[in-house]
């Protein structure tokens, strides 16, 4: 009777977030009969962490932003998120596609947390069988190579799939951080890069990750805020603080300041900064801090929250997108505004 009680709220809870429609149904079914380590089928609502078909943690918008909040369905993301497959531990090489474990940690923390910065606008992001986080520090090299082939390959598959299933011509943003961007600089090599598709970008936040100089043949990088068809890019540090393998890349880094969205090394003080959504959602705290460009990455100052003068922090990585999630948030709005501007 327990067993019978426990699918039965399991059933529920995922209806709740398809959207309660009938039709979703087959999902389940599905989702139920298929094989671990599989590849994912994008015609299954399941393989999407984010879609505008189901109701998702991508829909959230922090309760002080809910006012002015309106959807305009006529842009796409397509959203990237980063690992949280980080059991270093574990022996597999890349992410089972249906661990319920891992899809939650996904869902309610880059899903929540991330994509949703992007949600004035309709947010596509695929589940992958993503690299074990160790992937980036193993010395078996063609291990780890595989792992990340593997990864790219379900985001290749899902991206087709949404091009010819569900984008209808709408321009496109691309959104990723840390591994997310690790695959979507291959992403946007292989689809955008002096391709006709390039037309239909309206930018791509590639954010977490170093982005070489010579990375992209025709896509530039953005230097001003009402750009279009350009890469916005930024690593965040804690000012004065390099780490050895930064050194190493002799600023060769490309690098956006998410403040003033320029490439240059101009201070942008934290008044700049319009709101930051770290550990409560729906807390939006303004001016957390400034930024500026150094030698291929974004330093930041003392961060003005309560207690913020204890922290001994030097790496910000998970905070890439949550310090500057306002201006993101505007800054996708205004570039999506120009791009249809400039369209016939």
């Amino acid at each position: 009777m327990l067993n019978l009680v426990n699918r039965l709220l399991i059933c529920i809870v995922f209806l709740f977030f398809v959207g309660c429609a009938p039709k979703y149904a087959q999902h389940i079914a599905s989702y139920q009969t298929t094989a671990a380590n599989t590849e994912p089928d994008f015609s299954n609502l399941f393989y999407w962490a984010a879609h505008p078909d189901k109701r998702d943690p991508s829909d959230s918008v922090p309760k002080p932003l809910r006012k002015n909040y309106v959807q305009d369905s006529s842009a796409d993301v397509f959203f990237l998120y980063p690992t949280t497959f980080t059991d270093r531990a574990d022996s597999n090489w890349n992410a089972d596609i249906n661990d319920a474990a891992i899809n939650a940690k996904t869902d309610y923390s880059p899903i929540l947390y991330q994509a949703s910065a992007f949600n004035e606008y309709r947010i596509f992001s695929p589940r992958y069988r993503q690299a074990n986080i160790r992937a980036y520090y193993t010395s078996d090299t063609l291990q780890a190579k595989a792992a990340f082939d593997t990864a790219y390959a379900d985001i290749k598959a899902a991206f087709k799939y949404y091009l010819e299933h569900c984008n209808h011509g709408r321009p496109i943003v691309i959104a990723a951080h840390s591994q997310g961007s690790t695959h979507a600089q291959r992403l946007l090599k292989e689809f955008f890069d002096g391709t006709p598709l390039q037309k239909k970008l309206v930018a791509a936040y590639i954010i977490g990750m170093y982005i070489p100089g010579n990375k992209f043949a025709s896509l530039k990088m953005c230097t001003d805020s009402l750009q279009t068809g350009c890469v916005a890019g930024w690593r965040t540090y804690k000012k004065d603080y390099e780490p050895d393998f930064v050194v190493k890349e002799k600023g060769s880094g490309l690098v956006v300041n998410p403040l003033s969205w320029t490439t240059t090394d101009g201070y942008a003080p934290n008044d700049l900064n319009e709101g930051a959504v770290l550990l409560k959602f729906n807390k939006v705290r303004k001016h957390v801090t400034d930024a500026q460009i150094h030698d291929g990455v974004l330093w930041i100052g003392k961060l003005h929250l309560p207690g913020g003068f204890l922290l001994k922090q030097k790496n910000f990585h998970v905070g890439d997108i949550n310090l500057f999630y306002v201006n993101i948030r505007k800054d996708v709005k205004r570039r999506v505004q120009h791009y249809k501007n400039q369209q016939p």
